[in-house]
């Protein structure tokens, strides 16, 4: 496994395994890599040749007073993660390489509709960011699928949908949410929680899994499912962002004719904001 830090060294690696006939897969993330990535990779050596996981702290898709700055960096760990799983090269570029004229001067990618709301609402920008750096990744690196958790729902319906539009040759593979023993989504930011915030984390899914059931038992009244979420969330000590039911495939709030239901919830705990969703068949 090898870890490159320069798009012209990326390139060149790539362009001998095409000569080769090598599929390639992407694996796009921040770093400070958990099982939840580590199963994306393994997935990933699965149906390619050649896995690229690239190590990126994009400061596009965070906003004034989010935890930029903080975010963890855990290179040398990463890296000792990712070489038994089935990763064949890291691309892990220092901010200068992938926005060489800064962030004010950089083309930007919007992806209208299903960037909106929910997360879109909560963190303006943060999909633009999103879909932006994607796009150049998917430029530079040129895989033939690229694979995403669906822990992050609205993320993934972002990249689909920019993936469609732009008329990208690149398989967009959904993978499912990767849990801890006790329910809680893994995350990055999990490790911001205190000992006494973690304990309390798993009502989040908790939450998801008591809506998900009213609604496979015909409970048609989505406000007061989504209240009743928000107060139960609130009780246990988290400030609720947003619980929403949502159209699967538009991300719009849900009608009594939709069959195919996601609930998406965004909370904060002490400073952490969680998200986590969970998809239900009428």
């Amino acid at each position: 496994m090898r870890t490159v830090h320069s798009l012209k060294e990326l390139r060149s690696i790539l362009k001998a395994y095409r000569q080769q006939g090598k599929t390639i897969a992407l694996v796009p993330t921040m770093g400070n890599l958990h099982e939840g990535h580590i199963s994306l990779v393994r997935k990933a050596s699965e149906a390619a040749d050649i896995v690229v996981t690239s190590i990126f702290v994009n400061p596009m898709q965070f906003g004034a007073n989010e935890d930029l700055d903080s975010y963890p960096r855990t290179l040398a760990e990463d890296q000792d993660k990712l070489a038994p799983a089935g990763n064949t090269l890291i691309f892990a570029p220092p901010v200068s390489e992938i926005y060489p004229e800064g962030l004010a001067n950089q083309t930007k990618v919007v992806v209208p509709e299903v960037s909106e709301g929910h997360c879109g609402a909560s963190r303006p920008g943060h999909f633009e960011g999103v879909a932006t750096v994607v796009t150049m990744l998917f430029n530079m690196i040129q895989p033939d699928m690229a694979f995403f958790g669906e822990k992050d729902f609205q993320q993934l319906a972002v990249i689909r949908k920019m993936t469609r539009d732009l008329m990208m040759p690149i398989e967009i593979i959904g993978a499912p949410t990767v849990r801890e023993e006790d329910g809680l989504a893994k995350s990055s930011r999990n490790g911001y929680l205190s000992e006494e915030e973690r304990a309390i984390a798993p009502v989040v899914y908790k939450t998801l899994t008591h809506a998900a059931q009213q609604l496979e038992a015909g409970n048609g009244d989505f406000a007061a499912l989504e209240q009743e979420a928000r107060d139960t969330l609130t009780n246990a000590g988290l400030r609720p962002d947003y619980f929403n039911i949502v159209n699967s495939l538009t991300l719009k709030p849900a009608s009594e004719a939709d069959k195919e239901l996601t609930l998406l919830v965004a909370a904060f705990l002490g400073t952490t904001r969680l998200i986590d969703n969970l998809s239900v068949t009428r």
